[in-house]
């Protein structure tokens, strides 16, 4: 019976480019069949080691030792465009190629080019619900900015509203009760930490 030669190569297998020399360890005589980057400023240049100080170097190596967090962070972001400079689309606050060629006779575009340049009223702002509760204020009849006060006699009335002893169990009121209390509780605690 013949052996099958295998093609693939295994995990731990020699890299099949490693130069015929020795470990780059000091001390080390056994063969060299593994690279491993010299820093990260030269990740094309290689030390070769023999298996068990290759897993010894890699074990230690840090690629982002010597940055602070800010400069992770920066080269994490980098790294999801591949190191390329990247804009929105339509960028640079110019009109796309796209929508220069587009016939538009009842000027729909370019208004809502200028609606988006044009910056909100500073009172707007203020009366803009913040996202997190934007959905939970909607739910209890709400406007923004609120206080706690405001908020704790808006729930009572609603509570005692839709509480389901006095609405005779209805199944409605009660699905209602519970949606008032989780909405009542996001918010709260949105408040208690403004």
């Amino acid at each position: 019976m013949t052996k099958r030669r295998q093609t693939r190569h295994r995990a731990f297998d020699p890299d099949p480019d490693a130069p015929g020399r020795m470990c780059d360890m000091p001390g080390c005589t056994a063969n060299a069949g593994y690279r491993a980057p010299k820093s990260r400023q030269t990740l094309r240049e290689y030390y070769w080691f023999c298996l068990d100080h290759v897993r010894e170097y890699n074990a230690k190596w840090d690629f982002y030792k010597g940055m602070t967090p800010i400069q992770i962070e920066t080269h994490l972001q980098s790294d999801s465009s591949w190191q390329r400079p990247s804009w929105k689309l339509g960028s640079l606050g110019k009109p796309s190629k796209f929508e220069e060629r587009l016939r538009d006779p009842l000027g729909l575009l370019s208004r809502a080019r200028h609606a988006r340049a044009r910056p909100l009223p500073h009172d707007a702002l203020e009366r803009r619900a913040p996202k997190p509760i934007k959905q939970h204020l909607s739910a209890l009849g709400l406007d923004w900015p609120l206080t706690m006060e405001e908020l704790r006699a808006h729930y009572r009335n609603l509570a005692r509203q839709h509480h389901p002893d006095a609405n005779g169990s209805d199944p409605r009121a009660e699905a209602r009760f519970k949606e008032i209390n989780v909405a009542y509780t996001t918010i709260r605690a949105f408040l208690s930490t403004q």
